[in-house]
């Protein structure tokens, strides 16, 4: 590895390291059923790409680390709210997440309904608690555009339009696919990327632009992995989108074409950064991961 590449994975793995401590100190105690399973859910390891993007976004900005890590643990607890819910038979009817049963396996459905319920909730307390020491007026900010990026103009907009597309009699095409992903995946990591900006009282429109591009090449690769990918090292079943004979930036472009598609995707995600010089350099190198990540 080239030292930019290896600063990176530092970078990534110490912003992994706190947020994870961080959200271990604000999830509720493991001696209720719901407190348990909320920790199962958040704290079962995961890249924390979503967190990176703020805590790294923020940085540029000089933002104290206290604030960022607030955004940082706001996002991974709608992440993994989502993924509470994503996984149960009603949805996508998974056994496994990052390699651990998923909630409603190790316990039941109305466990992980009620655990993605409190998740989703407690993000916003973060971001709004006057001891975490955010601007009112940024963390109302902050707040309106989590909601807007989770909930029916973005994250959650996005699943509904993937469900309805499963029974409809006309194959999704190139356009909506970007639409359906940007709105499902994307969302969150534009509101990741932007909280920096937010926080540091900056234009967030440089941000969002990497991470719109760079969401889009996080799906790819995804698409990619599910054609592809090792079971053991992704941690979940594979090969699903075959099964159900979705269509995807893969079934679409074809493997080699959604490769290139993600290569340029990420060159215009670094792009986007010139105004920042070498302060985004971590965030180029989160660019360039998503392309070789194996889950």
């Amino acid at each position: 590895m080239d030292a930019e590449t290896l600063q990176f994975h530092a970078a990534l793995s110490d912003a992994a390291t706190r947020t994870e401590a961080a959200l271990a100190d604000w999830l509720p105690p493991e001696d209720t059923t719901l407190g348990a399973a909320m920790r199962h859910a958040v704290l079962s390891g995961g890249k924390r790409l979503r967190a990176f993007l703020a805590i790294e976004s923020a940085a540029i900005f000089r933002v104290p680390a206290a604030q960022s890590l607030r955004t940082a643990a706001a996002v991974e607890c709608v992440h993994a709210y989502s993924l509470v819910h994503d996984d149960l038979p009603c949805m996508d009817d998974d056994d496994l997440r990052r390699g651990q049963p998923t909630v409603h396996v190790k316990w039941d459905e109305a466990t992980a309904v009620l655990s993605g319920d409190a998740l989703q909730t407690l993000a916003f307390e973060l971001l709004a608690q006057p001891q975490g020491s955010i601007d009112p007026r940024l963390a109302v900010r902050l707040v309106l555009r989590l909601a807007q990026a989770a909930g029916a103009a973005g994250m959650v907009g996005g699943q509904a339009f993937d469900i309805a597309a499963e029974t409809t009699a006309v194959p999704l095409d190139l356009d909506s696919i970007r639409t359906l992903q940007s709105l499902k995946t994307g969302a969150l990591f534009v509101w990741s990327a932007e909280s920096g900006a937010i926080l540091g009282r900056s234009d967030p429109e440089p941000l969002r632009a990497y991470a719109t591009a760079l969401g889009q090449a996080f799906q790819i690769r995804d698409d990619l992995l599910d054609v592809d990918g090792d079971p053991e090292a992704a941690g979940k079943r594979l090969q699903k989108d075959a099964e159900q004979g979705k269509a995807t930036f893969v079934s679409l472009l074809g493997v080699d074409g959604a490769r290139q598609k993600a290569h340029e995707l990420v060159s215009a995600a670094c792009d986007a950064l010139a105004p920042y010089g070498s302060a985004a350099g971590n965030l180029r190198g989160a660019a360039r991961f998503v392309l070789t990540r194996g889950n």
